[in-house]
């Protein structure tokens, strides 16, 4: 455990890119099996502890320390798992130090009776860092700077000829530790194969559009095609069969989670061999829902047949990566379009359908169709549009993001002027200053106009703007509530922030109604006063065509 508590720790403190990977792959070179695959799995995000959780953590600590006492430092520090590192009593004549695999199979086989005691001990013979390693992992937050992406990375590093991609695709058929994975990488044996008759393939990610430099002069239209970019999940949806000849169908999220259970309106219609790339949506009357109306069937733990009913799930395909046995991600984004068109058209399947592409030429008829997709081709499913897709003629499918091929373009935000109305100090590096806010807009009260909260945000200001607003917080507290500092905002005196969200959605929980979805900063507006700010009715304009 204490090597990997040093790798966690040596990672956090490095922000060169290659010295993170030439870190992961000494680590995994000089690391014995089973060990080190467990140290993937746990920079992967493939550990789950059934029991253990973060309140457990904290009874453990509270019953050690004075919980007042925790509690300050936890808001100063900013973090769990460092702050009950640093505040755990040490016990002197504990000298036994267990292995990260011991670790994680007690994690696993204890009870939940059994767990606190066992956790204990593990945190009485470690020292700071190996407390605050053993924390992060049960917490599941490792936050350390290194992604999954990075670690296969390094994985790859360690073989002759293999390639990160190469990794990605065996990896939806490997399970911890990882032993074929290792011995592939090192030459000891052949290339994992998977046996899973429905597997999960690495996604294609895209990048932001606006992120080229220059996009509209160095990319050709010509090279490119679009499509829309629905507002809902990424899905695929996998047919095969077993050794028995059995259809078996899957449905996978983007990172490869199974969620057949959830859907299996889903599941029962693929009744294809191979595997399709689309969206997944709610449609309702022959109309695309909103994001808001999926996410009813979202996280369901009991699908019934009324759910299924009331809110019937569709996907809306827009790549084919296999078909028949066949292989289809080497060949161009144009070929598989052909394919799929011509596989959905032999079968026709009323929760599968083909998700239209965009008639441009130039990069202003694609604005025109971005800014209108009414009138471009969405009809009926416009408000469910959330952009549009802009993919290389050219590009094959392969894992990551690569550079250059797949490109999204949303439509630009919706914007409101809301009042800072609560402050909180955020976690980490922002543990000292109040980066957390929450802001909202004019309401008729029952004493007349009042401020009713909208939303909450912690990024789109830079740093000096962050000193700014949190030195205005401090001059300008009216009231505290725990670690939350309520601050002035009287209609000539406060700040205005312009927030930038992506849609709306009906609320019981927000006193306003309404809830914001991804609301970020985009403007400090110390030249405007409170009372200038936007009122509810605005928000209700722009509710009405969204939900």
């Amino acid at each position: 455990m204490n090597r990997f508590a040093a790798l966690l720790d040596r990672l956090a403190y490095e922000p060169r890119r290659n010295a993170k990977i030439r870190l992961l792959a000494d680590y995994f070179r000089d690391t014995p099996d089973p060990e080190r695959g467990i140290a993937l799995a746990a920079l992967t995000g493939g550990l789950s502890f059934q029991h253990a959780k973060p309140n457990m953590i904290r009874t453990l600590i509270g019953e050690r320390t004075d919980p007042y006492l925790f509690q300050l430092s936890r808001d100063y520090v900013g973090d769990m798992a460092e702050t009950v590192a640093l505040m755990w009593p040490a016990k002197h004549g504990v000298n036994y130090v267990p292995t990260l695999a011991e670790i994680v199979a007690g994690l696993n086989e204890a009870s939940k009776a059994d767990l606190p005691a066992r956790l204990a001990s593990w945190l009485d013979g470690l020292d700071e860092v190996g407390r605050w390693a053993l924390i992060k992992l049960i917490t599941g937050s490792l936050r350390i700077g290194a992604s999954a992406r990075l670690a296969k990375t390094a994985v790859a590093s360690m073989g002759q000829d293999i390639s990160p991609d190469d990794v990605e695709l065996v990896w939806p058929g490997l399970e911890p530790p990882y032993l074929e994975l290792f011995a592939w990488v090192e030459g000891r044996s052949e290339k994992p194969e998977s046996n899973n008759p429905a597997p999960f393939s690495p996604p294609m990610l895209s990048t932001a559009i606006e992120d080229t430099a220059n996009w509209r002069e160095a990319l050709d239209p010509k090279d490119f095609a679009a499509e829309w970019k629905w507002d809902g999940i990424r899905v695929q949806a996998v047919g095969g069969r077993d050794a028995d000849g059995r259809r078996v169908a899957r449905l996978y999220s983007r990172t490869g989670e199974d969620i057949s259970g959830s859907f299996p309106d889903i599941v029962a219609s693929v009744n294809f061999l191979g595997a399709l790339d689309g969206e997944l949506l709610i449609l309702r009357d022959g109309g695309v829902q909103s994001f808001n109306v999926l996410q009813q069937r979202l996280n369901r733990k009991t699908i019934t047949t009324k759910l299924i009913d009331e809110f019937p799930a569709h996907i809306r395909a827009y790549d084919l990566l296999s078909a028949d046995g066949e292989d289809l991600r080497a060949l161009t984004f144009e070929q598989r379009r052909l394919r799929l068109d011509a596989f959905l058209a032999g079968a026709p399947n009323p929760a599968i359908s083909l998700s239209p592409q965009i008639a441009f030429t130039s990069w202003d008829d694609l604005t025109a169709a971005r800014a209108d997709p009414a009138s471009h081709g969405a009809g009926v499913d416009a408000d469910a549009v959330e952009g549009v897709m802009v993919k290389r003629r050219a590009a094959p499918y392969v894992p990551g993001r690569p550079k250059g091929e797949w490109f999204k373009w949303k439509r630009d935000p919706f914007n409101v002027d809301a009042v800072l109305m609560y402050a909180q100090r955020g976690s980490g590096k922002r543990s000292s200053f109040y980066s957390d806010y929450t802001f909202g807009v004019w309401a008729d009260g029952e004493e007349g106009e009042e401020l009713v909260p909208v939303g909450k945000a912690y990024f789109g200001f830079t740093d000096e703007e962050l000193l700014k607003i949190d030195r205005f917080v401090r001059k300008n507290t009216i009231n505290r509530f725990g670690p939350v500092r309520e601050v002035t905002h009287e209609p000539d005196e406060g700040l205005v922030f312009e927030i930038a969200f992506e849609g709306l959605s009906r609320s019981s929980r927000h006193k306003s109604g309404v809830a914001m979805r991804f609301p970020r900063i985009s403007r400090i507006r110390w030249d405007k006063p409170p009372r200038e700010a936007d009122r509810i009715g605005h928000l209700e304009a722009l509710l009405a065509p969204l939900v």
